[in-house]
């Protein structure tokens, strides 16, 4: 299979499905607890920003598919359309919209981990984009970054267990995003408590049950994640050492299951689709862990291999119009293509 690449066309393509995701209305499913008649109302009325692509979440995720690909792809043709919609999207009445929703004692859980991660992570790409768009988008979107940088501070130490499996709540993946966020804008208090739990979670695992993947509808594998997360927060020599006691296989292409792409056998249904996901996380998972091993370990060859292999897989997921899929794997894709 030929390898994609962030060429111009392959990043038309993911602008174009983000585009058309982050402008939809409907279908919609809320995250939305209600208290009375009153807080019946329509997804854009609650979320003037993030409306679109079917959830919260991938709504958010989509808007830092489009921001990237503005910062990487200078000759994106779709340059002026992003750009409109950001300027009604990142409006300041828009984002007071968004800060009061979260003030409601009711959303106190409202998309815990998972959104809150990627709306930093959204946070985190405007601000390192630089010139003077992206900077009145960062600006607009700083409130709401650190309304969520606030909650995970005070979750934290709250949370006893991490959520290993591969959906949403994966605490491994949210650490990731979050962390990436705190060092762009300079939040060592909370670089310094994803760093801390992240190894009191993870630093002491061993032989972790990567057998036991997939599960039927991942989109994330919880070993990759949490192998990926470890190599970001210790030197190239002591990751080496720990990835051999977590997954002593790896060198060998072992377990199978976690090295052979995932099958997707449905990808109009809304759940056994996340296995394209699973395969495009994969991919990047597979990267990182590449880059995090010292220069001379052949397992990271092994991993760039087996990174290049669900690459080229995941990538089918994108030919498919059904809905389910496609109001969020091009962030996934963009993901496994250029994700740090």
């Amino acid at each position: 299979m030929m390898q994609p690449s962030l060429c111009t066309g392959t990043a038309e393509r993911l602008a174009r499905a983000a585009l058309a995701s982050i402008t939809r209305d409907y279908p919609h499913k809320l995250d939305h607890v209600m208290t009375s008649d009153a807080d019946a109302r329509p997804p854009r009325d609650l979320h003037p920003s993030f409306h679109g692509s079917y959830d919260w979440h991938s709504c958010v995720h989509m808007h830092w598919t489009l921001a990237r690909l503005l910062r990487r792809v200078p000759a994106l043709t779709m340059r002026d359309e992003i750009a409109s919609t950001f300027e009604r999207h990142f409006s300041p009445a828009a984002i007071a919209a968004e800060l009061a929703y979260l003030a409601r004692p009711a959303s106190e859980s409202f998309e815990r981990t998972y959104g809150w991660a990627w709306l930093m992570r959204l946070a985190a790409e405007l601000e390192a984009s630089g010139g003077e768009h992206f900077a009145r988008w960062s600006m607009a979107v700083g409130p709401l970054a650190r309304a969520f940088a606030s909650r995970l501070l005070d979750f934290l130490p709250r949370a006893h267990y991490p959520l290993r499996y591969g959906l949403h709540s994966n605490s491994a993946f949210a650490l990731t995003l979050a962390l990436d966020y705190a060092r762009v804008a300079g939040d060592d208090a909370l670089a310094d408590a994803c760093t801390g739990q992240a190894m009191r979670w993870f630093a002491r695992d061993i032989d972790a049950p990567a057998q036991w993947e997939p599960s039927g509808v991942d989109f994330l594998s919880p070993s990759l994640v949490e192998a990926a997360l470890i190599g970001k927060l210790v030197d190239a020599s002591a990751f080496g050492e720990w990835l051999t006691r977590f997954l002593p296989g790896f060198a060998g292409n072992e377990p199978a299951s976690l090295f052979v792409p995932a099958l997707v056998t449905e990808r109009t249904d809304p759940q056994l689709v996340h296995l394209d996901g699973l395969n495009l996380s994969r991919a990047w998972c597979f990267r990182g862990i590449a880059d995090a091993l010292p220069a001379n370990d052949p397992r990271a060859a092994v991993a760039r291999h087996a990174g290049e292999r669900h690459l080229a897989v995941g990538w089918q997921g994108l030919e498919s119009d059904a809905f389910v899929g496609a109001h969020w794997l091009a962030t996934f894709a963009l993901l496994a293509l250029d994700g740090s």
